[in-house]
């Protein structure tokens, strides 16, 4: 719905980009949490390397325009997320993002104390979906018909870094949420 009251029906598949540049922010104010937690993914982009500003200046800086060719139609990308739902995921990985998920509330009974400490409120079951969907996109991709605790943590970061939210101590000592992130999944992998 617009501020306007108008509402707009989009077709499905349908996806949301949103960017956020911190040098902008003036004017603007930050997403609440429960929206933050509607996006699947945060995704760091730092500025471009030396070859990557070069190709940028290349492509947008001369008459000649870059001309798009899609990739995969709605039919496609429908029987992709189908295929998605059919990776089957064994019960340990499960458990293991389950646990990843749990570990991130400080009341938990087996969160670190590097968790108690710096966060306020851990991620939500939405955090635990994304690190499974993830998953199995990822063993898809690199040609494994099975997700494994491995896609899980190689999707870690991106899947939880915005649903974590730090209290007043973390956000004083100006604490990442990828190094708390970082630091549950070594404990869990440490403890086996």
């Amino acid at each position: 719905m617009t501020t306007a009251g108008l509402h707009h029906t989009l077709e499905e598949p349908f996806y949301v980009l949103a960017t956020e540049n911190p040098i902008e922010m003036e004017g603007t104010y930050p997403l609440p949490e429960a929206q933050l937690d509607r996006f699947l993914y945060k995704v760091l982009v730092p500025f471009p390397v030396e070859n990557e500003l070069l190709s940028i200046l290349s492509r947008t800086t001369t008459e000649e325009m870059t001309r798009l060719k899609p990739v995969a139609n709605r039919e496609t990308i429908r029987s992709l997320m189908q295929l998605i739902l059919q990776v089957p995921v064994a019960e340990p990985v499960l458990k293991f993002a389950a646990k990843l998920v749990l570990r991130t509330h400080p009341e938990n009974e087996e969160a670190p104390d590097f968790i108690r400490q710096y966060v306020r409120y851990g991620s939500s079951p939405r955090g635990a979906q994304a690190l499974i969907l993830s998953a199995k996109i990822r063993a898809l991709r690199e040609g494994r018909y099975n997700a494994s605790v491995e896609d899980v943590t190689a999707q870690a970061l991106p899947s939880l870094r915005h649903r974590l939210i730090l209290n007043i101590e973390g956000q004083a000592e100006n604490i990442s949420t990828d190094s708390l992130v970082t630091q549950l999944q070594q404990r869990m992998k440490a403890e086996g």
